[in-house]
């Protein structure tokens, strides 16, 4: 299948057209103290797009790429505008950020305004990069304080970020990862998550669901470690999460074309099977048992209007709200009335009925027929077929002539239509 080459051979290694901002990111560097491997350069020859990391040498697991001391974190806490994420107020506005956003704004604000900025190289726009900043935090009116934030001068100067840093110097890789989260312990699980980090050197990663490479926390530094052999002259990719093709687009800018992002998912409307569900029924007393049957998955917050089930390539993520779904508008209506009654408690799970992408074909006929039925009506809702979306891609010319951006909008469709294409196969 013709697709864009993901890696790209290393012709050389001599930097970019204008070494300066190299330079000066390895100058801040040795400032700070961190500890870049001789094996790997900062290029933007051989990467996927923009500035990279690629080996200059063969690279084995578990050897180190680079350390980043914990003192050269930038997070909102150690900003030059971490008193406006404290504090509560801003300058040259009214009224208090929180009330309009919640409590937590200053970690959202603070990916948000990197969210914003990554976005520009790959030309989302302010319109897009706004909507990226915002699903940084939903629900969040961010959109106030990016602008009063912009009033002061532009995004990613040094006001915002502090000077000859990573961020500062060079632009940020393909998208480039808001922000990471350090994981909490076992025994702080219960606490609330850390606040987001910018952390120089990883910041300049570009994306891969199949990475090489992985961030690991220490008490003095974070070191990025090959996870994978690396051959000289290959890419060093980092991981933004087990992300969809449609959330990469929507965050970072671009998409991982099929069938390299092993994280991508496609979604069935919960709406959508109760649809396929009423296709089944015959008579009045059918409807409104239906209906009465979604009415108590909803009361068990096992589906809501706006929800869907997320299926992976390899998993369903939603296991247990689609699998609860399946049994409980396929069980017999007696059986229902008693499910119903002990609110559904006393429910022992058996292993046929688990929803594991291979346990699929072994669901009851009923499961895999509704199943089917709903990833029939999802098919439904795109404008061109799988044959079609297949042929674009199989056509090195036909798929030239496409803009950037729909050629990205074709990997995302793609994508979903043959998960919901193995669903089908699965049911069949």
């Amino acid at each position: 299948m013709a697709t864009q080459a993901k890696r790209r051979r290393v012709a050389g290694l001599a930097g970019s057209e204008d070494p300066a901002p190299v330079a000066s990111f390895l100058s801040w560097c040795r400032r700070v103290g961190l500890e870049l491997s001789p094996k790997v350069a900062v290029s933007r020859q051989g990467t996927v797009a923009g500035y990279g990391m690629v080996a200059r040498e063969s690279v084995q697991p578990g050897e180190l790429l680079f350390a980043v001391p914990r003192a050269a974190l930038l997070s909102q806490h150690t900003c030059s505008i971490s008193g406006l994420l404290e504090r509560g107020g801003y300058a040259g506005g009214g009224g208090t950020p929180r009330r309009a956003c919640g409590a937590g704004w200053g970690p959202n604000l603070f990916v948000s305004l990197r969210a914003r900025r990554a976005a520009e190289p790959v030309g989302m726009g302010a319109a897009a990069a706004g909507a990226a900043a915002r699903a940084a935090g939903p629900g969040l009116a961010l959109e106030p304080l990016l602008c009063a934030v912009a009033r002061a001068g532009p995004l990613g100067a040094p006001h915002v970020l502090p000077q000859g840093s990573l961020s500062g110097a060079l632009p940020p890789a393909r998208g480039s990862c808001d922000g990471l989260q350090e994981p909490l312990e076992e025994e702080d699980d219960e606490k609330e998550p850390n606040s987001p980090l910018m952390v120089p050197a990883a910041d300049v990663l570009n994306h891969l669901a199949n990475h090489n490479a992985n961030l690991e926390y220490s008490p003095n530094c974070l070191r990025m470690v090959a996870t994978q052999p690396i051959p000289k002259g290959h890419e060093i990719f980092n991981t933004y999460g087990q992300m969809a093709n449609w959330q990469l687009i929507h965050m970072y800018g671009f998409t991982e074309p099929y069938p390299d992002n092993t994280d991508d998912t496609a979604d069935i409307q919960m709406v959508t099977v109760r649809e396929a569900a009423l296709q089944g029924t015959k008579v009045e007393a059918e409807r409104l048992l239906l209906y009465e049957r979604w009415d108590f998955l909803c009361k068990l917050e096992m589906v809501g209007e706006e929800g869907a089930f997320v299926i992976g390539r390899e998993e369903v993520l939603t296991e247990e709200e689609l699998a609860m779904t399946l049994k409980v508008l396929c069980m017999p209506a007696e059986e229902f009335r008693e499910f119903k009654d002990q609110d559904g408690w006393g429910d022992d799970k058996r292993e046929e009925d688990s929803l594991t992408i291979t346990n699929i074909p072994k669901l009851k006929a009923s499961w895999r027929q509704l199943l089917r039925d709903s990833v029939l009506l999802t098919l439904q809702t795109y404008a061109t077929d799988l044959k079609t979306e297949q042929d674009l891609l199989n056509s090195k010319e036909v798929y030239a002539t496409l803009s950037w951006r729909e050629q990205q909008a074709l990997q995302v469709r793609y994508g979903q239509k043959m998960i919901l294409h193995q669903l089908l196969e699965l049911t069949n």
